[in-house]
C-alpha cells in the first residue's frame, strides 16, 4: 500500500480557527468522496484530542466536501445546515444522491444541481427531533451481484458477475422498488421516509423493542426476502450486542414498521478472564456486507488498545433433553432448528484502533471461491482495513482477521506481512496522525483516509497485497475488476491506478477479445461503454495515446450516428420490420460501388425528407463527419507509425462503414437543403468534394471490409490520399479533450501533495515525448468537444468539462431547435464516455 496523493487543506497561520476532526467518510460507485469536517477554536485543540467521551469543543459550522477523484482539489463545501455535528453520510445506489444526518435527528438528501459534481442542493428532509442519528441507510433497490473469482477463467459474463435473487426493501405496484431511507436514533428508535412517486416524504417511527435503551452504536443489512436487520449495541462491552428484523410496508397511504427480537450475542473478550475488565467500550459494530445480516464485525477499545471479533450467525440443531431420547420417532420428522451466534475469528490484542473501513466488491465467499482466490493472489474484496492511532493501517482477512497488508502512514512505507523491520519505530512525542474515517473504494483497489488534521489521502492497495505476481496473473487480475465495471457501470478510476504503460496494450487487446466472445445483445448494451474504458487505458501511456483519440472519435461517431439515423422516418406506416436506418446501412454494406449518386439511387429518399430547420441546425454535426472524413483520407500516407490519430480507423470496418453511410444520408439531405452540407475549401471551382471523398472511402472501406483478413491500401488509392491536401484544405482537429486530472500523473511511486481549492497544473510534458503533438498551445482556439463549435480562444461562457475524459461543452445551449436540443439532451447526465460533469471556471475553459 501506497499513498498516491495527498489532498490538505490551506494554511492560515493567522486564523483562530482550522478545520478539525473528521467525523464520517462516504465514497460513491460513481467515485464521489464525501467528507465532513467542523470548524473549531485552535485553543480547544488540545482537548479534544484522543478523548473517547464528549468532546468540550463549540463548533461554529458542518460543512459537507464533496470531491471526485481524478480532481480532489476541486472540492465543493456545503454549508450543511445541520445543527449538531454530523454523524452519518451514504450514498444511494446510483452514486448521485447522499443522504446526511446529524445530532439532533435532522436528516437530509442532497442531489446534484444540473448533474454537476461540484453542485449541490438538498431535495428532501426528515427528522427526528433532538434524537442523534447513529445509523441512516438507503432502502435496497433489489440488485445484487456476486463475484465469482472461480469462473474468472469463463468467456461468459453472466457466469463471472451473477445476479442474485434479492427482493427490494418495499415495492410499488408491479414490483419497482420504493426509494427511500431508514435510519436507527440513540434513543433506540427506528425511523423510515419513503419518496413517493409524486416527490412527497412518507415518514414513520417505531421503536425497536418494547424496552427502549440507549443505542450507542448501529448498523444495518439486508436480508434476500427484503427484510431489514439492525445490529445495535449500548456501547459497553459487558452488554449484549441485539440484532432486530424490521419490515417495512404501506396500508392505507400510510409507512407502517413491524420489529421482531432476533438472537442476540455477547463479546468473546467479556468472558475470558484475562480481558473481561481490558476492552470496557465497543467502539465499532459493522456487517461485513450490506446484503450479508448475518456476518457481524465488532471492535471494543480502551484508551491503550482494541480487540476485533468476527461473528456469524448459524442454524443449530436444538438438543433434546434425555427424556425423549427414547421416543420412537414419527415419519418425516426433523430435528427443532435454532438460529445462534458463533464467533469465527478474533484477533490479538492490538494497538488502538480509530477507524474502519470494509470491502464493498460483491466477492462470493465459497469455499471454491476463496480457494481459488488464495490459490491466484486475488485478494480484492477479501479484506477490511482497520486504521490505528498510531497512523498506520492494517488489512485483515475478513473471515479469518489474519493480517494480509500493512501500511506505516504517510511518512513510512508499506509492508508485506513477514518483512521485519530494519529499524524499530520511534513514537513521535506529542499527538500523532491518524486517520479518523477510512473508506475502500467499489473493487477494493484504493482506500481513502481522512486524518485528524483534515488532510485526505488516496490509498492505492495491491490486487495481490503486495505478493510477488508474474504479469499475466496481475494482468487477469485487472481485466477481471475492469469487466465487472463494465458490467455494473460502476467507475473504474480505482483500476487504472495499478495499470503500468507497459501493460496499456495487453489489457486493451484482451478486454476485446473478452467482448467479442459475449452474446449479440450484451455487446450492444456494452457496445459505448467498452470502448470509454479503451479510451481511459490508453491515456496511460504515451505508446497508446493516439488510439485514445481514435475511441474518443469513435464515440462521437457513434453517438452522430444514432442521432441522424433516429430522424429517419418511414413514409408509411406499415412498413416493414426494419428501420429507414436499418435499410441504409443494409443498401450501403451490400453495395460497393465508389459512385455516392448510384448508392444513392437503391435508397427511398422520401424516408429521408426533413424539414429545413432541423437540418440546418444539426451542420456542425455533419461538419464534423465531412471533417473527420478528410482528416482520416488526407493522412492515410502517413501512417506508418501507431502513435499518429487515426490509424485506429484503418481496418477498422464498422466504422468505416458508418461513415460512408452517413456520408449518403448527407448527400440525400444537401439536396432538400444545401445549407446543411460540411463546406470544404477546395482549390477547384468544379470540384465535387463529397463524390471524391466517397470514393476514395469506399476503396478504404473494401481494404478492411473483411475483418479476419483485412488487406492493405494499393498505391492508386495512397497516391490519391497524398493529392487531397492540395485538392481541398485539411481541417486541423481537436482529437482528444484535455484531460487535467491526476491519473495520468500517479503511475509512479512519488505521491503528488495538493491543496483543496488550488488548482493542480500538471507539470509539463518532455519536449521529446510523443504525446506532445496533442498539447494546445494557450493562444488556441477551445473546442466545445460535443457540440463541435469553437468556443473562441477565451470564452465568457459558462463550461463544464467531463471528470473522466476531460471532455468540455457549453453549460448552456446556445440552440433554440428540437433536433438540437435532442441531441444536447443526450449528455446531460453523463458525457459521452459515461463521465460524470464538473462546472469549470472561464479561466480553465
Amino acid at each position: 500500500m501506497e499513498v498516491v496523493y495527498m489532498c490538505e487543506w490551506e494554511k492560515r497561520p493567522k486564523s483562530n480557527h482550522r478545520p478539525s476532526i473528521p467525523l464520517v467518510c462516504a465514497w460513491s460507485c460513481r467515485n464521489l468522496i464525501a467528507f465532513t469536517t467542523d470548524l473549531k477554536n485552535e485553543e480547544d485543540d488540545k482537548a479534544s484530542d484522543m478523548s473517547t467521551c464528549s468532546i468540550n469543543v463549540t463548533y461554529l459550522s458542518h460543512m459537507i466536501h464533496i470531491i471526485d477523484t481524478e480532481h480532489p482539489w476541486d472540492v465543493y463545501s456545503i454549508n450543511s445546515g445541520h445543527t449538531e455535528v454530523i454523524s452519518c453520510l451514504e450514498w444511494d445506489q446510483s452514486g448521485s444522491r447522499l443522504l446526511s444526518a446529524d445530532g439532533d435527528g435532522q436528516i437530509k438528501c442532497w442531489a446534484m444541481t444540473e448533474h454537476l459534481v461540484n453542485s449541490w442542493e438538498s431535495t428532501q428532509s426528515s427528522s427526528v427531533d433532538g434524537d442523534p442519528i447513529v445509523a441512516l441507510s438507503w432502502l435496497h433497490n433489489g440488485v445484487k451481484l456476486a463475484l465469482h473469482v472461480e469462473k474468472s477463467g469463463s468467456t461468459n459474463f453472466g457466469e463471472k458477475f451473477s445476479r442474485v435473487k434479492f427482493s427490494p426493501s418495499l415495492t410499488l405496484f408491479g414490483g419497482k422498488p420504493m426509494e427511500g431511507w431508514l435510519a436507527v436514533t440513540v434513543s433506540g428508535l427506528v425511523t423510515v421516509s419513503l419518496l413517493k412517486p409524486n416527490g412527497t416524504l412518507l415518514s414513520a417511527s417505531e421503536s425497536l423493542c418494547r424496552l427502549r435503551g440507549r443505542v450507542a452504536l448501529a448498523d444495518i443489512a439486508f436480508t434476500g426476502g427484503g427484510n431489514i436487520v439492525v445490529a445495535a449495541t449500548d456501547g459497553s462491552s459487558s452488554s449484549p450486542v441485539q440484532f432486530y428484523k424490521v419490515c417495512v410496508s404501506v396500508v392505507n397511504e400510510k409507512c407502517r414498521i413491524d420489529t421482531e427480537l432476533l438472537p442476540s450475542l455477547f463479546m468473546r473478550c467479556t468472558t475470558d478472564p484475562v480481558r473481561k475488565d481490558k476492552y470496557p467500550a465497543v467502539t465499532h459494530l459493522k456487517f461485513l456486507t450490506r446484503e450479508n445480516s448475518e456476518q457481524v464485525l465488532l471492535c471494543a477499545s480502551s484508551q491503550m488498545g482494541s480487540i476485533v471479533e468476527c461473528w456469524s450467525l448459524r442454524k443449530e440443531g436444538l438438543p433434546v433433553n434425555n427424556i425423549f431420547q427414547h421416543r420412537s420417532p414419527v415419519v418425516g420428522e426433523k430435528q427443532p432448528m435454532i438460529l445462534k451466534w458463533r464467533i469465527l475469528s478474533a484477533t490479538n490484542d492490538l494497538d488502538r484502533v480509530s477507524a474502519v473501513a470494509l470491502p464493498k466488491l460483491p466477492i462470493s465467499i465459497s469455499n471454491t471461491d476463496l480457494k481459488v482466490a488464495s490459490d491466484t493472489k486475488f485478494c480484492p474484496g477479501l479484506g477490511l482495513a482497520l486504521a490505528f492511532h498510531d497512523g498506520s493501517i492494517h488489512i485483515l482477512h475478513r473471515l479469518s482477521l489474519h493480517t494480509m497488508g500493512m501500511f506505516y502512514g504517510t511518512s513510512g512505507s508499506s509492508q508485506r506481512v513477514g518483512d521485519e523491520p530494519a529499524i524499530k519505530r520511534q513514537r513521535a512525542g506529542g499527538p500523532t496522525v491518524h486517520f479518523k474515517a477510512l473508506q475502500f473504494s467499489w473493487t477494493s483497489l484504493a482506500l481513502v483516509g481522512v486524518d485528524n488534521h483534515g488532510k485526505l489521502n488516496m490509498i492505492r492497495v495491491s490486487p495481490s497485497m503486495g505478493q510477488m505476481l508474474d504479469m499475466n496473473t496481475l494482468l487477469r487480475h485487472l481485466l477481471f475488476l475492469l469487466e465487472y465495471c463494465m458490467v455494473t457501470g460502476y467507475d473504474w478510476w480505482d483500476v487504472l491506478l495499478h495499470v503500468q504503460p507497459s501493460m496499456v496494450h495487453n489489457l486493451v487487446e484482451k478486454l476485446h477479445e473478452e467482448y467479442m466472445r459475449q452474446n449479440q445483445a450484451l455487446q450492444q448494451v456494452l457496445s459505448t461503454r467498452i470502448v470509454a474504458v479503451k479510451a481511459s487505458l490508453c491515456k496511460l501511456s504515451s505508446a497508446t495515446a493516439a488510439r485514445a483519440c481514435d475511441f474518443h472519435a469513435k464515440l462521437l461517431l457513434i453517438a452522430i450516428s444514432s442521432t441522424l439515423k433516429s430522424l429517419l422516418r418511414p413514409h408509411v406506416l406499415n412498413t416493414p420490420d426494419k428501420s429507414p436506418g436499418d435499410r441504409l446501412a443494409e443498401i450501403c454494406a451490400k453495395n460497393t460501388d465508389t459512385d455516392i449518386d448510384k448508392v444513392m439511387i437503391n435508397l427511398k429518399t422520401e424516408e429521408f425528407v426533413l424539414d429545413g430547420p432541423p437540418l440546418q441546425s444539426l451542420q456542425q454535426l455533419i461538419q464534423w463527419v465531412g471533417d473527420f472524413v478528410l482528416y482520416l483520407l488526407s493522412n492515410l500516407p502517413n501512417q506508418g507509425s501507431i502513435v499518429r490519430p487515426g490509424f485506429g480507423f484503418l481496418r477498422d470496418g464498422p466504422s468505416l462503414g458508418m461513415l460512408r453511410e452517413m456520408m449518403v444520408m448527407i448527400r440525400i439531405w444537401g439536396l432538400l437543403k444545401p445549407g446543411c452540407l460540411p463546406i470544404y475549401t477546395a482549390t477547384s471551382d468544379n470540384q465535387d468534394s463529397m463524390s471524391l471523398l466517397f470514393r476514395l472511402l469506399t476503396k478504404l472501406w473494401l481494404c478492411s471490409r473483411d475483418e479476419s483478413h483485412p488487406q492493405e491500401p494499393d498505391e492508386t488509392l495512397l497516391d490519391e490520399c497524398c493529392l487531397l491536401p492540395s485538392q481541398l484544405l485539411v481541417p486541423s482537429m481537436d482529437w482528444l479533450p484535455i484531460n487535467d486530472g491526476v491519473i495520468t500523473k500517479i503511475q509512479s511511486k512519488h505521491q503528488l501533495r495538493l491543496q483543496f481549492g488550488k488548482p493542480y497544473t500538471l507539470p509539463g510534458l518532455n519536449p521529446n515525448s510523443q504525446m506532445e503533438i496533442f498539447s494546445r498551445s494557450p493562444a488556441s482556439q477551445r473546442m466545445d468537444n460535443l457540440r463541435c463549435l469553437h468556443m473562441g480562444i477565451s470564452p465568457t461562457e459558462d463550461s463544464k468539462a467531463c471528470t473522466r475524459c476531460g471532455c468540455v461543452t457549453m453549460l448552456r445551449s446556445p440552440n433554440k431547435t428540437n433536433a438540437m436540443k435532442q441531441w444536447e439532451q443526450r449528455w446531460i447526465k453523463n458525457c459521452l464516455c459515461g463521465g460524470l460533469w464538473r462546472k469549470i471556471p472561464h479561466s480553465l475553459s
